[in-house]
């Protein structure tokens, strides 16, 4: 008689566990959805200093042109917005952002922190608080090396493949020396160190360096020095208004008559600032050009109609990292930070910016990049038209190998 009341309560139990353990289930999934029904998305560049030109309103431009044509072609089911802060080049103001950003702004992905310090600093805070960074601006080595972390990617650059591709091409060209005018902190060192092995690994010597703070304000005594050193190559590792700096000395003092002046780090900004007779025949690589097909051209003419400029590689780079975050979070159904971070390790990335490009256990996003000349004055058709292809490197080629990786997380 107790048999079949047993058979139903042990049916009944069997259900309300069901039912239980659908609503964990449906609990979990919410706690893995949209926090609050809007992704957050946090640029945090230098707004007024020396890498304002780099950096600034050019990526705050770029990260909202990525928003704007994600929400009209993907048109996703949450909110998105864009917080914009100046770090003002000083490690303890952006960490201080940063944290702020993370734990009272539901900030999910911060951006840009062009100068390597200051990535540096935001990467410690990112990973203490277990968020998204995608470093557009800074590319110190250090950030995926030593200092590597689970939630930071370096995904525009490096200065080991700058680095790398500048000092064993020009070296091989016979011009074998090498002095080194070194900006005094992360970016400046990884450039000088990454340039250093790769001058000596194609049969070259490096004579000496000298070390200059940032924003230094007197570069004469410096290119003297450098110049007087006698090497076939003085490599300016620095950037933005200290690369400037260096490169108008060189040229009225006519050091660069006599020795090949060489922008480690510079970019089309720079050209651009100094124009085409200061720059002309200078060798530099850039992971992005405006001109370097349809695709660029394309965004590059919208950006340029918003800003009056054509956008710069460390631009077009926020535009795909911000577009990658939220196509990943909108594909995964979740702003989790593990869970787009693993995403995003899984994919190819071919858009306006990277071509061939993937993101490595040690956070570097690496693709192919491009060995350009300066066009002389004559060869230019008009303003923005200023380069001209000596080289494409491919990914593995330009990248420093996994294999001499000192990240703790490649063989973790």
């Amino acid at each position: 008689m107790n048999k079949p009341i047993t058979n139903s309560l042990f049916a009944i139990a069997l259900l309300a566990s069901a039912v239980a353990g659908a609503n964990d289930s449906a609990k979990q999934d919410n706690a893995k959805g949209i926090s609050g029904d809007t992704v957050k998305i946090g640029v945090l560049a230098d707004m007024s200093g020396i890498f304002s030109d780099l950096s600034g309103e050019g990526a705050v431009t770029a990260a909202r042109m990525a928003v704007d044509d994600f929400v009209a072609e993907q048109k996703p089911g949450f909110k998105v917005e864009v917080v914009t802060a100046d770090h003002q080049n000083k490690t303890d103001v952006a960490a201080s952002r940063a944290r702020e950003w993370y734990d009272t702004e539901g900030v999910d992905m911060i951006t840009d922190v062009i100068n390597s310090a200051v990535a540096l600093a935001v990467s410690e805070v990112t990973r203490d608080k277990d968020r998204v960074l995608m470093v557009t601006g800074a590319g110190s080595t250090t950030i995926n090396n030593e200092q590597c972390s689970p939630n930071t990617i370096l995904y525009a650059w490096d200065t080991y493949s700058l680095a790398n591709s500048l000092g064993r091409t020009i070296t091989e060209q016979g011009d074998e020396s090498w002095y080194f005018v070194t900006v005094d902190y992360a970016l400046g060192k990884s450039i000088e160190y990454d340039a250093t092995k790769a001058v000596e690994n194609a049969g070259g010597e490096v004579l000496g360096s000298l070390h200059h703070p940032m924003g230094a304000s007197d570069f004469a005594s410096f290119m003297l020095q450098a110049q007087s050193s006698g090497a076939d190559v003085i490599g300016i590792a620095n950037a933005g208004g200290d690369l400037h700096n260096a490169v108008r000395v060189a040229n009225e003092f006519g050091i660069n008559q006599s020795q090949k002046i060489v922008g480690l780090a510079a970019s089309m900004t720079d050209v651009h600032a100094l124009g085409l007779e200061v720059t002309q025949g200078m060798l530099l690589v850039e992971g992005f050009y405006w001109d370097q097909d349809d695709e660029a051209r394309q965004w590059s003419k919208r950006f340029k109609d918003k800003t009056g400029k054509m956008p710069n590689m460390l631009n077009a780079a926020t535009y795909s990292a911000v577009t990658n975050y939220l196509s990943a979070a909108k594909e995964l159904g979740t702003d989790d930070a593990d869970a787009v971070l693993a995403h995003l390790h899984e994919q190819e990335i071919n858009d306006l910016f990277a071509k061939n490009g993937r993101i490595r256990p040690d956070g570097q996003m690496v693709h192919d990049v491009y060995l350009y000349e300066v066009k002389s004055p004559k060869e230019s058709d008009g303003e923005w038209d200023y380069y001209k292809l000596r080289e494409t490197v491919p990914a593995e080629k330009a990248y420093q190998p996994l294999s001499e990786s000192r990240c703790p997380l490649v063989n973790s």
